[in-house]
């Protein structure tokens, strides 16, 4: 899960910040989730499956279907 939201977040050409801004967290924060430091909440899951337009399911790596 953790590597899946970094890699959708450099496929789009983003930097941290951009995606800590946009869930209105700390770009330390955020460098948590994607590091598996931190557990994603579930309004930050559903938050990042709508700003890629993914599924969560994709994110948590229970499909391969973007």
């Amino acid at each position: 899960m953790y590597q899946r939201i970094r890699e959708l977040r450099e496929d789009n050409d983003l930097l941290q910040k951009d995606i800590a801004a946009y869930l209105n967290c700390t770009q330390v924060a955020y460098s948590r989730y994607e590091l598996g430091k931190r557990d994603i909440p579930t309004d930050v899951l559903i938050a990042l499956a709508r700003f890629y337009h993914t599924s969560t399911g994709y994110i948590l790596g229970l499909s391969d279907k973007r």
